[in-house]
């Protein structure tokens, strides 16, 4: 064990010297404040192979990571198929806030609820009414999922989404006017931009995936979160679609169900070794908008750990 923790500190600092080669994701003002030569990585296994490094510790806000724990949210509600009435599971070729592939495509439907289309989407099917529930349920899940209850969001990386979502508006706007998007499109949209703002660490994440691992249960808790089958879904949908229009890519390199967030972070998920959770984080983006050193961390120790699903 030992042996092998070495080997991921040595991963470790290759990985630091990919910082300096991605830019940070300063289109949301508050998000280009941050810290760029950070990199932290947590990994908890069911085999008892816990890994803690750098800047473990470090919050950052979840931003699209958030869209998996929304997800299942929303079956929990809806049930799988109502939510795949509104939402498909397709991967996708263009960017994560592409506007294009909801006019020309899939019945205006947005292709997956991983891009912004579908997560804001995904936001409307949860049955609270206002933002505030809306915000409560998905917040609650996460403090479960991450044993962590005082997770909160961020104030003021929150009012600068809200100040800067003129593309969130444009995709909701126009969902709304094809009958996708039901209910309140303000209410929705400020839902969403607050839950992109959420807080956690990599030890936080680590913890979330976890629980996706093992099939909705926390051990820690002894809490069935979710039934297995919520779980399966959420797995094949972030092997899929979690790493925006380079998941092909990553799948063939890395071969984890995983997803990203502008924020710098990415959660990935293993079912081997007993269950496996990673959260790993450093906010240079690569111009698909995936932390790149991060990416770096998750490729090497897949291949030392022979984690991928493929």
């Amino acid at each position: 064990m030992e042996i092998m923790n070495q080997a991921i500190e040595q991963i470790y600092l290759q990985a630091k010297e990919k910082i300096g080669e991605g830019k940070v994701a300063d289109y949301i003002p508050e998000l280009g404040k941050v810290e760029a030569n950070q990199l932290g990585f947590y990994m908890k296994s069911g085999s008892d192979l816990e890994v803690a490094l750098g800047d473990y510790e470090t919050k950052f806000s979840m931003q699209s990571i958030i869209k998996v724990v929304l997800f299942i949210c929303a079956i929990i509600e809806r049930t799988s198929d109502e939510v795949l009435s509104k939402v498909t599971v397709e991967p996708t070729s263009a960017s994560f806030n592409s506007i294009v592939n909801l006019e020309l495509k899939n019945e205006n439907r947005p292709l997956n609820p991983f891009i912004n289309a579908g997560a804001i989407v995904t936001v409307s099917l949860l049955k609270e009414i206002d933002s505030t529930g809306k915000f409560n349920k998905v917040v609650d899940l996460v403090r479960l999922m991450a044993n962590n209850p005082n997770i909160t969001y961020n104030s003021n990386v929150y009012m600068s989404e809200k100040e800067t979502g003129s593309r969130n508006r444009a995709l909701a706007y126009f969902m709304k006017s094809t009958g996708i998007l039901e209910g309140d499109v303000e209410e929705i949209l400020d839902a969403y931009f607050k839950l992109c703002s959420i807080e956690i660490t990599c030890k936080d994440l680590a913890n979330i995936a976890y629980v996706i691992a093992k099939d909705g249960f926390n051990e820690e808790t002894g809490q069935q979160l979710f039934e297995p089958k919520i779980a399966r879904i959420v797995r094949t949908v972030m092997a899929l679609c979690g790493m925006y229009d380079a998941s092909g890519i990553f799948a063939v390199e890395v071969g984890l169900p995983s997803k990203s967030g502008v924020g710098g972070g990415i959660m990935s998920v293993s079912t081997k070794r007993n269950g496996l959770g990673i959260g790993v984080f450093s906010p240079e983006l690569d111009a698909k908008g995936n932390s790149l050193a991060g990416q770096y961390m998750l490729e090497q120790v897949s291949k030392l750990l022979d984690l991928s699903i493929f």
